[in-house]
């Protein structure tokens, strides 16, 4: 097991390598010259010279990209282009804004989410299943920006029981936070609930099918000790990747959530930091939503090696 362990915290290196790889080159691709974005159209080629000189534009495309890697590794993330200031101190705080998003969206979806798929499964072709199911592709079908909408006008503007914008601020208390951030966070969670139960129900099915199951059955146990007894500790594992997967999309999709509702994290800065063509702040936020994707898809699988039996105890 523990072998196994080690090779996926290295392969999570490694995907994590391609991917500051990835980042790096699309962030050169972006069409236009930082140098001119940064003097204005009036800057004259001796300027322009002298702030790419000091920029390290100059420098092999490689040179830089280790060069950045080695930044983001050591924690010195250089400085904004667009405010000359440490991105660091920009990014941060942001990132903890979404992840307090996450955090809350999180806490409410998965026992919910879970809860749900177990209750779908037990009551397998019911009226139940079949209902649940209906709402759930019906969720999993509308894209977070126009689910966003709908709620913004049904409990916003029609009905005034939740702002339309997230406006949170230092020093907030926790009662008002969470009345801003309710609608965004109710985003989030009526999308994962939707996939986590799917996902569930489907991981306690194909198990309660085995002979091992019905034959608790036959011994007359009740359907909801052979569930939570036998069925339910040998799906953990699907399970646990798809929460964590799920949990990973909380942190990386929240862009266009942020975005409809005006919150202040991490996916909105990014977008504002594209369209000022702040580089080292784009790089910096689209390497910390990838490693934090990385990190908790490596976490899950490593749980799954746990909670796997013959894994645990190979032969």
């Amino acid at each position: 097991m523990i072998q196994l362990i080690l090779k996926r915290v290295a392969l999570g290196v490694l995907t994590l390598l391609l991917v500051s790889a990835l980042i790096f080159a699309g962030t050169q691709l972006l069409p236009g010259d930082v140098a001119s974005a940064i003097l204005g159209q009036n800057a004259t080629p001796q300027s322009l010279a002298a702030l790419r000189q000091d920029l390290g534009l100059d420098l092999p495309a490689w040179q830089r990209y280790l060069s950045w890697l080695y930044g983001f590794v050591t924690g010195d993330l250089g400085m904004s282009l667009a405010n000359r200031q440490p991105v660091a101190d920009l990014l941060w705080p942001r990132f903890g804004n979404t992840m307090a998003l996450a955090a809350y969206a999180a806490l409410v979806s998965v026992p919910i989410a879970v809860l749900l798929g177990l209750a779908a499964a037990v009551r397998r072709g019911g009226m139940f299943d079949r209902g649940i199911n209906i709402v759930a592709l019906a969720f999993v079908s509308l894209p977070e920006y126009f689910l966003g909408l709908l709620l913004i006008l049904f409990l916003s503007v029609q009905f005034n029981l939740l702002p339309s914008l997230a406006d949170t601020y230092s020093g907030m208390n926790f009662g008002d936070w969470l009345r801003a951030t309710t609608l965004p966070a109710l985003t989030l969670v009526l999308v994962t609930v939707a996939q986590m139960m799917r996902m569930t129900r489907t991981a306690v099915l194909s198990v309660m099918d085995q002979a091992y199951v019905e034959t608790a059955f036959l011994k007359g146990l009740r359907t909801k000790r052979v569930v939570l007894r036998h069925a339910l500790p040998n799906a953990a594992a699907p399970i646990v990747n798809v929460v964590a997967f799920n949990i990973a999309y909380l942190i990386t999709g929240v862009v266009l959530v942020e975005a409809i509702f005006n919150y202040n994290g991490l996916g909105r800065f990014m977008v504002d930091a594209v369209a000022k063509r702040d580089l080292p702040l784009v790089q910096a936020a689209a390497m910390v939503f990838g490693a934090a994707y990385v990190i908790l898809n490596s976490i899950a699988d490593i749980a799954a090696i746990a909670l796997n039996p013959r894994l645990r105890h190979p032969r």
